[in-house]
């Protein structure tokens, strides 16, 4: 049908489908800034203005849209400079974005500004209330919508002609605490009321520096808010075939026939791919370094499904609408097999869900056990601790499957290039992961595939995982043309990677005087249907939670902690990395447990965790005894800031007048400790609690980054750098490094990272070390480029010596005073004088591993007679070295404790008897909205890590292990009553409260 719509005032003719959606017809008309949205609008990054008004293009067919007036984020605002030409610039909304750090994947701050316009045209002065409403239907996975609602009361005051904050006028150096108490909050405009800023402890060492350690504009911050085309499915190729996967209805079976006759047949398809067209090559799906530390077990497809949604056949067709039609006219005979559903019954059972003869080992893997790892560690005398002890702790936890639901999907593109090169441009983690583990499951050699990665719509640990690149690159080499695959949401529920779900079983000895004298953990991992990540994952179970709390005295000296886990084969869907990478599964059952201790014996609950945390010039306990199937190298922990996270956390959320306070409990208390005059129904009970939690930062001897620095005309330059920025903001933090070493602001530092034919080799994006392995190997490519401008710089001012020439405001000073810019060095060296290209490439790996530390504190609100459980804030303090970029860093913090949320209170992944998921969108997997949140607090407790050159540590993991522990123990002080496995629902509050009251369990 031939229909007109009016987009951002201009008036298209186009001839579409009816079934055709607005937000199929807006991408094809090249308006990019409208994202995915095949859920009817779920996830909100779909929203563009009709009329003024916000609705999802995703759930809205084009021919509706015809006469009325259209809107998206394209046309709000552009650069201000445009060459010659001169624009209005951004628009306020965009500009405060930008400004306010509220930007981090950015794939879903179209739709948010969009949504926000339509608010402030209708409300120039909304309450904060309005503001989280009017974008309570745009899902963000990064932000925490902190500053997302903050940029948006920033604008309005613009909007409204009130004068702005003028951000530099602040100092932001927080001091040294006094007397546990915190220190006093930036001055907020009175005017609008907003701090974007966290608190930040500084280190003497970080406050001579121009950039590090500056709240610096995001690199890609521009280009994200007028929603350029910057992510995977946003790339156009000429004869484009779209690919789809047909997936197994059954749990566990063989394929005893499959006919794709018929699919064949249907004009438009141009390719059918199933087991038997494929090269039968064994590999992981897990994005890890070689030789990857898990067994190989999988095939781009097999004759046997191991879960329902596991890969049965590929297609490629014209459409997407023609490729789906062939999925369903391919025939398959399947023939039935037992599926082993549940983690306990999986060792014992005589089913064998890998029996495939290719099946290849990693340590202790045994298919015929259906076992993908085997871990034992002990350290110390675990049993000689038990019988020291004065009191023995025993407890059984679980904690679920869920998913890491980054708002844009798995997409790749495949496409030969002009010299018959393979291009996979992939939205991934881990591109040169990709590159080396595709070569041989499509038969090419590593030099014949390029593996771009743009930006990245989220990942979370989702997009460690070479997952689907293989379905659009065997379609390519099929058909000879280029093919997108983008999963659909419910493919990310069915068929994507998950975090572990474990049972977990704790044994803890404490004296009387609260010393730990031995901890045990056992754990049983559920990997699902592939061993990707099994051992891994699992391993820093224990490795990075139960090496906080190592006792106290001698058991300090020589501690006893036992970790043991066997992670097993399951036909469900695979599980792999997510944020945190089984430390969150690790913390739950290990505070949970402390809390329990410290009650059942009379502590107080900081106390006694911090008598026996882990102290500085302390081993790390478990880097004597295991290092991810590889050798263990001994290592010494240098920086621990938990006492000061916790002095400024409990004085934030005002713990010392809470705790045990049973009026404020009761609410007959206030914040300032008046009587309430609000009467409260008696079921209505709050409650505080604390979590402490160590994480890591990188691979130690197996992480390795790259950064490679040349210098142009201008004196600007350009840093290539492999890493992978998630929205993290890695590649901004990475320049603010190398910009502080060669003088210059990050302006002048045009970032460009991970394209595997010209950026340097970084393993990627995951285990917290993008700012710590790859920003210590950008410092070095600057220093090799600083020393080269100090010597270009004394040439030209014809001194002896160049080693005491400083590099500042864009300029090389002499002692003398005189000075050269970076632009006449750069001409100097580029086309006057003994002629060369300023550069330098180096790389980095770590020998160790500086784990930061985090208090994080929780406050609830409970209804004893429904089970209702509201969150109402929480505040974490977090030592994670010097901070590179405060809005950045906390924009992290912000987000994961909204993560850790939804695992502490909401996220869950259940099957039924046969397999089948139940959630398979976001309608029943609830993810947080930005009127649902409670209030978040960030603190930064700055530590300086000597083995960093800026004394940086890991900040995107930690913020995902202490909220449900939190919150867990603050439901525990609220209502006395215990829910050991998470989340937390009102169910099982109300069935624990039963039990307690009834004492039947």
């Amino acid at each position: 049908m031939n229909i007109t719509l009016k987009v951002n005032g201009i008036e298209h003719a186009i001839d579409t489908a009816p079934a055709s959606t607005l937000l199929a017809a807006l991408r094809g008309l090249g308006y990019h800034g409208v994202k995915f949205g095949d859920e009817g609008g779920l996830s909100g990054s779909d929203t563009v203005l009709l009329n003024g008004k916000p609705v999802n293009a995703g759930a809205l067919l084009a021919a509706q849209a015809e006469g009325h007036d259209i809107a998206t984020i394209e046309a709000l605002g552009e650069h201000p400079e445009q060459g010659w030409k001169i624009t209005d610039g951004l628009h306020p909304l965009q500009k405060a974005f930008v400004e306010t750090g509220a930007i981090q994947c950015g794939y879903c701050t179209p739709a948010q500004i969009l949504a926000a316009k339509a608010l402030l045209e209708k409300n120039p002065n909304p309450s904060e209330a309005e503001v989280r409403e009017a974008i309570s239907g745009v899902l963000c996975r990064c932000t925490g919508y902190l500053k997302p609602v903050q940029a948006v009361l920033k604008a309005a005051a613009e909007i409204r002609g009130d004068t702005p904050l003028d951000w530099n006028s602040i100092n932001w150096d927080f001091g040294t605490p006094k007397d546990d108490s915190p220190q006093s909050d930036a001055p907020a405009s009175n005017l609008t009321g907003v701090q974007v800023r966290p608190k930040v402890v500084v280190t003497p060492e970080s406050q001579t520096w121009q950039t590090v350690g500056k709240p610096e504009i995001k690199v890609d911050a521009v280009k994200l808010v007028q929603g350029k085309p910057a992510f995977t499915a946003d790339f156009e190729k000429r004869g484009l075939l779209h690919a789809k996967v047909l997936h197994s209805p059954h749990a566990h079976a063989l394929i005893k026939n499959i006919d794709a006759s018929k699919a064949l047949a249907l004009e438009g398809v141009a390719a059918v791919l199933t087991w038997k067209d494929l090269p039968r090559v064994v590999y992981s799906t897990a994005g890890q370094s070689d030789p990857i530390p898990g067994p190989l077990d999988a095939f781009s497809l097999d004759k046997k499904v191991r879960f329902v949604g596991d890969r049965v056949a590929f297609v490629a067709a014209e459409t997407e609408e023609l490729a789906e039609k062939a999925l369903s006219l391919i025939e398959v005979e399947y023939e039935v097999l037992t599926p082993i559903l549940d983690s306990r019954q999986a060792m014992g059972s005589p089913i064998r869900i890998h029996d495939e003869p290719e099946y290849v080992n990693f340590a202790d893997s045994n298919p015929e056990k259906n076992l993908a790892a085997h871990i034992r560690i002990d350290i110390g005398d675990v049993e000689k601790g038990f019988a020291e002890a004065d009191e023995i702790f025993e407890a059984e936890y679980e904690v679920p499957k869920v998913q890491q639901a980054h708002i844009e999907p798995h997409v790749c593109v495949t496409y030969w290039d002009e010299d018959d090169r393979l291009v996979i441009r992939t939205s991934t983690q881990v591109p040169f992961h990709v590159r080396r583990m595709m070569a041989p499951v499509l038969g090419l050699p590593v030099k014949r595939i390029r593996v771009i990665k743009p930006r990245i719509g989220g990942g979370f640990g989702g997009k460690q995982e070479v997952l689907m690149e293989d379905v659009a690159a065997h379609l390519t080499i099929a058909t000879k043309r280029p093919v997108i695959y983008e999963y659909t949401r419910e493919e990310e529920f069915i068929a994507a990677r998950s975090r572990h779900p474990m049972r977990v079983r704790m044994k803890t000895g404490v004296k009387k005087d609260g010393t730990i004298t031995a901890n045990s953990m056992y754990a049983l991992s559920d990997t699902g249907a592939y061993g990707c990540h099994a051992l891994t994952v699992t391993g820093n179970t224990g490795h990075k939670a139960m090496a906080l709390y190592v006792g106290d005295g001698e058991y300090r000296k020589a501690p006893n902690i036992r970790f043991y886990a066997d992670v097993v084969y399951t036909n469900t869907p695979p599980a792999g990395a997510f944020r945190g990478y089984g430390v969150p599964q690790g913390y739950w059952p290990l505070d949970r447990h402390m809390e329990k201790i410290s009650r059942a014996m009379g502590f107080d609950p900081i106390d006694f965790r911090l008598k026996n945390a882990i102290h500085s010039g302390e081993y790390h306990p478990f880097s004597t005894a295991w290092n991810e199937g590889r050798e263990p190298r001994p290592e010494i922990i240098h920086t621990v800031g938990l006492e000061q996270c916790v002095a400024q956390g409990r004085a934030a959320i005002n713990w010392d007048d809470k705790f045990g306070n049973e009026e404020w409990r009761a609410g007959r208390w206030t914040e300032d400790g008046r009587p309430s005059t609000v009467r409260r129904p008696s079921s209505i009970r709050k409650g505080i609690g604390v979590a402490m939690v160590m994480q890591g930062t990188a691979i130690p001897y197996l992480d390795m980054g790259g950064a490679s620095i040349k210098m142009n005309d201008d004196g600007s330059f350009n840093l290539l750098v492999g890493a992978t920025d998630l929205g993290t903001g890695s590649d901004t933090v990475l320049a603010q490094m190398a910009a502080e070493v060669l003088g210059v602001p990050v302006e002048d530092m045009i970032c460009y990272s991970s394209d595997t034919d010209f950026t340097p080799f970084d393993k990627g994006a995951y285990a917290s070390s993008t700012t710590y392995i790859s920003g210590t190997a950008a410092v070095n490519a600057a220093k090799i480029v600083a020393e080269r401008v100090r010597v270009r710089a004394a040439m030209m001012l014809k001194l002896d010596k160049h080693e005491d020439i400083k590099l500042e405001n864009r300029q090389a000073i002499a002692p003398d005073g005189r000075s050269v810019s970076m632009a006449e060095i750069a001409l100097d060296s580029l086309h006057k004088n003994y002629q060369e290209q300023i550069m330098g490439v180096a790389s980095y790996v770590s020998p160790v591993s500086p784990p930061p530390f985090a208090a994080q504190f929780a406050e609830v609100t409970v209804d004893s007679e429904t089970g209702q459980v509201t969150v109402d804030r929480l505040v974490m303090a977090v030592d994670s070295g010097v901070i590179v970029n405060p809005l950045t860093a906390s924009g992290q913090i912000e987000g994961g404790m909204t993560q850790a949320l939804g695992y502490a209170v909401c996220e869950e992944m259940r099957y039924d008897d046969k397999g089948n998921a139940i959630e398979r969108d976001f309608d029943r997997y609830h993810l947080f909205r930005a009127n649902e949140m409670p209030e978040l607090e960030t603190i930064f407790v700055e530590t300086f890590e000597p083995s960093h050159p800026f004394g940086v540590k890991a900040v995107a993991e930690i913020p995902m292990d202490g909220v449900a522990p939190a919150v867990g123990n603050a439901i525990l002080d609220a209502i006395g009553a215990n829910v050991d496995d998470n989340p937390v629902t009102p169910e099982k509050v109300w069935k624990a409260l039963k039990s307690l009251s009834t004492g039947i369990k």
